[in-house]
């Protein structure tokens, strides 16, 4: 029996992408067709500022997504703090359709930022009804982790893990989750790779806290093992930022998933390819970090996940697709099939074996982290705006064909929101009257 859905949504992708000296091996068209060949049907794109601005950066990704074959949106990263960004947010969300802004805790010296321009931007995004994001993890101790392991001589990909450990995404998610919450504003967790950083995500919801936590589909059914292989080329692609744990966290976020205290699955499809990769052979701080997962995603997780029993096939459709498009307010437009809603839809065959490997995907990488991975589970035709764009294991898309989506700022996630500010300002009983003693 096929099985029919909306087409996945990869909320977190860096396509064309200028990183650690290098660039993604994937543009907008070749990380797109690959991911119509697995069942994604849109994605959203991380936009870099240019020198700490968002307007040339924005301008510089509407150029390289000149060449895409299916739809997309973008977030916003923030690198810096003053005036002009903040007015420049303004103009992303109110005239260029970018309702979300990432905030990088780590890579100290690059992308890294502050505490202070942390809730600087906390700040603006809850006014301006735009969510924030992190990357969650403490810069300065990697940083310090990384001067460890080199003094230890430890140069090779594994020393990578070794320098940012679990405890170290945990400490980032707890502060960032903190901060959040001291601003009263939704806060969005991307690509929680540990128990640490999940159990913080878990207890702020518990207690009512909008936080939105997202496994990436590397961290969910990886381990760490591969970046301790002899051959450099094989542990270097899994290099990845977090890094991929020890087993027992792929196994606590897929748990975590199937209970909803996670909510929707991403890739960080990042792609470098071995040559690139290699600019690290003595040094692992200078492994370009990315791992690939556009086109596998939707296979994995139905394969992990609804072949085991973990989750529903209606949660299914919820973590690959609708659940983003709740969160990035373009439901239901997006994320559903409904009068109306984009004509993007998968058939997926249950019964259908697939087999992944770099030598027949479709990503310009000479390398793949799921390499000889065999599931049950395959994407046989993809449907994109009513156009079918793969059948019969045949991509059928072309250059300019896809679209750029806006996505409107106050999502679900900020109901409630100025009540709470109200609860709270009646709750402070100050000012104080006070009168001067007279003597």
């Amino acid at each position: 029996m096929l099985f029919q859905a909306t087409g996945g949504i990869d909320p977190h992708t860096h396509l064309d992408f200028e990183f650690m000296g290098s660039e993604t091996i994937d543009d907008f068209f070749s990380g797109q067709a690959a991911a119509l060949a697995g069942g994604t049907t849109m994605h959203i794109d991380f936009v870099i500022p240019v020198n700490g601005s968002l307007l040339s950066g924005l301008e510089a990704y509407e150029k390289k997504s000149k060449k895409s074959c299916m739809d997309y949106g973008f977030h916003m990263a923030i690198t810096k703090w003053d005036e002009v960004v903040s007015k420049e947010m303004e103009i992303m969300v109110n005239e260029k359709g970018i309702n979300s802004f990432k905030f990088f805790m780590a890579y100290k010296g690059a992308l890294m930022i502050n505490d202070e321009l942390l809730l600087q931007g906390f700040k603006k995004c809850k006014s301006l009804g735009a969510l924030a994001m992190v990357h969650a993890e403490n810069g300065d101790a990697a940083y310090e982790g990384q001067r460890r392991m080199i003094e230890l001589g430890i140069t090779g990909p594994e020393g990578h893990a070794l320098s940012r450990p679990p405890v170290l995404e945990g400490e980032a998610t707890a502060r960032a989750i903190k901060l959040a919450g001291f601003m009263n504003t939704p806060l969005y967790v991307v690509h929680v790779m540990s128990i640490d950083a999940m159990e913080e995500i878990s207890k702020a919801r518990k207690s009512g806290q909008k936080v939105i936590g997202e496994p990436v589909v590397s961290g969910l059914v990886l381990n760490d093992s591969w970046v301790w292989d002899p051959d450099f080329i094989t542990a270097a692609k899994y290099v990845m930022s977090p890094p991929i744990r020890a087993a027992r966290h792929g196994k606590a976020l897929q748990a975590a998933l199937s209970m909803g205290i996670l909510q929707l699955v991403g890739t960080d499809h990042c792609p470098f390819n071995s040559t690139q990769k290699a600019l690290g052979i003595d040094d692992f701080r200078k492994i370009p970090n990315g791992v690939n997962g556009i086109e596998e995603r939707m296979h994995l997780v139905w394969d992990t996940m609804v072949e085991s029993g973990q989750i529903s096939v209606t949660d299914y459709v919820r973590v690959t697709s609708t659940e983003c498009a709740r969160i990035f307010n373009i439901y239901p437009r997006k994320g559903a099939i409904r009068a109306g809603s984009d004509a993007d839809i998968i058939i997926l065959n249950p019964n259908s074996s697939f087999e992944i490997s770099a030598k027949s995907h479709h990503s310009r990488s000479d390398t793949n982290v799921f390499e000889g991975w065999r599931g049950k589970g395959k994407v046989e035709v993809t449907i994109s705006g009513g156009r079918v764009v793969w059948l019969n294991d045949e991509l059928k898309v072309f250059p300019g064909s896809g679209k750029y989506v806006e996505m409107r700022p106050f999502s679900y996630l900020f109901n409630g929101i100025g009540k709470a500010d109200a609860k709270y300002l009646s709750s402070l009983k100050a000012p104080i009257k006070r009168f001067r003693a007279t003597t």
